[in-house]
């Protein structure tokens, strides 16, 4: 679905989404973003934020949106590495609210997260955020509050390197990439908790099976549809929440707002790319123009030449492109369930535009997709599901091992056995690290993998993990509820880390959707199918029917949060407490 903006209803929101640009709040030092079509920065190491709500018009329709600094996104706040910063944060909502800083290595009591960190910011409220600031790269920053962050309370954050970078460039820009609703985002929630597919309106239609006949018979074509109607799942459900309701957007702006980045030909540009949304996940490219991947979540990686790259929610990718030939080149981000798209242009001047590509084929979920048959992406025979129950697919699990897959089947935690919020258990998850994802196979681009990521580093700790906590992502679509090992954040205990160990977590997913999984104030360093480093994140995406396994080091002290970065899973319980003590 297509955005429902017109580019009369744009440009009044674009006196919300560039408010600041001429405010001159700030001072601009020479290492500071200069280049038209990013006026909203904020540079140095003393800052004042507030959060408040201000009317937006971003579809047609009035609404209010909660933003930072009366601006959306927020203005970009730029650091240097090594500087001890200063941010007051007042809140003049009518709610708390607070400011998580993702990805940001500081002590608990500035990660802002209520309740772990410390108690939020009351209305009328301040609260001092003081820290030294040990790293550099892009990453951002949102509400840790409620459903805050889908109202607008996010903004990016780049932070300038003490030494200099690996990479040269002539142009430096911010790409921040959300999702916009014009609905309240508790309804939203409401309407998902009622009807977990409310929003998707792709699900299969008589054609569609009529074409599946053809292509496989109708004996496997009915077999197909009778495995997910037993599952009571839909194989479309890639997304939670669809175009239907969201438009997306680019630096604030609609499709039709077309934001822009200028460039000179033959220019080195880089394009900081940060997935800033709450429930959606974005593939990413630039017709016209290979991108040069340089950094994955704030840190360098060894430069890889690409045409697209999948970005989940909460991460963030640096590239290098070098726009010769045409005076404008479309960015362009299409949701992952292919119902909308964010949409920008790299040009010479303002006001030119390329074409903008037509939305990919929506994908279907495979058994194979969520580790139904040894991780390989066709069907699963009839047969092998008939073991099945309606509430949980724990039923099948000793029915699918008679049925013939042999191999080592994936053990499970017992608090998922007959737990009604567990409506389905992987049986053979793979690392998947060098698959592109549902929807990027063979579509004739060089897709992005996380098998592709290589620190420019060796693993910072050195030590082999003294033990391994594993951990499976579990959910219920029906009920759309969202869990670690079917146990929701309500009713868990915290994980327990010694300070100064290293362990490995290792995690499963055991639902048909992807997850991306972030733990505060510690890095996560992946490891490759042999158990060696391979890159360091601060999210690591999951795939339906993976296993991934990543290094942490437990040197922060204090209670931080571990959960699901999908904004209404993290709130449905996909969450838990981190506790590093001496």
């Amino acid at each position: 679905m297509q955005s429902k903006t017109t580019r009369r209803t744009f440009i009044k929101g674009l006196a919300v989404t560039g408010i600041l640009g001429g405010l001159g709040m700030w001072r601009m030092p020479v290492w500071a973003v200069t280049s038209p079509g990013q006026p909203n920065v904020l540079s140095g190491n003393d800052f004042d934020l507030f959060i408040g709500e201000i009317p937006v018009n971003i579809t047609g329709t009035a609404r209010t949106a909660m933003t930072i600094n009366g601006s959306l996104p927020g203005p970009i706040l730029r650091w240097r590495e090594g500087d001890i910063v200063t941010l007051r944060v007042r809140n003049r909502l009518q709610e708390d609210t607070s400011i998580h800083w993702h990805g940001i290595i500081l002590p608990a009591n500035m990660d802002g997260v209520p309740g772990l960190s410390f108690e939020g910011i009351a209305p009328d409220g301040m609260y001092e955020y003081k820290f030294e600031v040990k790293q550099n790269g892009t990453y951002w920053y949102h509400s840790h509050s409620g459903l805050q962050e889908q109202a607008g309370v996010y903004g990016a954050l780049v932070i300038d390197a003490k030494d200099p970078e690996p990479f040269s460039y002539d142009r430096d820009y911010v790409v921040l990439l959300s999702d916009w609703t014009d609905e309240d985002p508790a309804r939203v929630l409401s309407k998902l908790k009622k009807q977990s597919d409310y929003y998707n309106f792709h699900k299969r239609t008589v054609g569609d099976f009529i074409d599946d006949v053809s292509e496989m018979g109708w004996s496997a074509a009915i077999a197909d549809r009778e495995m997910w109607a037993e599952m009571k799942m839909s194989p479309t459900d890639l997304a939670d929440v669809s175009g239907y309701t969201y438009t997306y957007l680019m630096n604030g702006q609609a499709p039709d707002g077309n934001w822009t980045g200028l460039f000179e030909p033959g220019e080195k540009v880089r394009l900081r790319f940060i997935n800033a949304s709450a429930m959606t996940y974005f593939d990413l490219r630039i017709p016209g123009l290979k991108m040069t991947v340089v950094a994955a979540d704030g840190q360098y990686v060894e430069p890889v030449s690409v045409d697209e790259l999948r970005i989940a929610v909460a991460e963030t990718f640096d590239v290098i492109v070098e726009p010769e030939s045409e005076e404008a080149y479309t960015i362009f981000a299409q949701s992952m369930d292919r119902s909308g798209y964010s949409r920008g242009t790299l040009a010479v001047r303002e006001g030119l535009s390329a074409a903008v590509p037509d939305l990919d084929p929506r994908p279907l979920i495979a058994m194979g997709d969520m580790g139904m048959d040894h991780g390989s992406h066709g069907g699963m025979d009839h047969s092998q599901m008939a073991g099945m129950d309606h509430g949980s697919m724990q039923g099948g699990m000793d029915h699918l091992a008679m049925a013939g897959m042999g191999g080592t089947m994936q053990s499970h935690p017992a608090s998922e056995t007959n737990n009604p919020l567990v409506d389905m258990q992987t049986m053979s998850p793979t690392p998947k690290l060098s698959d592109p994802g549902i929807g990027l196979r063979n579509n004739g681009r060089h897709v992005l993998t996380y098998a592709d990521l290589r620190s420019t580093f060796p693993d910072p700790d050195g030590r082999e993990p003294s033990r391994t906590i594993e951990l499976h992502l579990t959910g219920h679509m029906e009920k759309f509820s969202w869990s670690f090992d079917g146990i929701e954040f309500s009713d868990a205990e915290p994980l327990r880390l010694k300070y100064g160990e290293r362990v490995r977590i290792t995690l499963v997913n055991d639902t048909m959707m992807a997850h991306p999984i972030h733990l505060h104030g510690m890095w996560s360093d992946l490891e490759d199918e042999h158990g060696s480093f391979l890159v360091r994140k601060h999210t690591i995406d999951m795939p339906p029917g993976s296993k991934r396994s990543y290094r942490v080091t437990a040197d922060a002290l204090g209670r931080w949060a571990y959960h699901c970065h999908l904004l209404l899973h993290m709130e449905m319980g996909m969450f838990r407490e981190v506790r590093v003590d001496e």
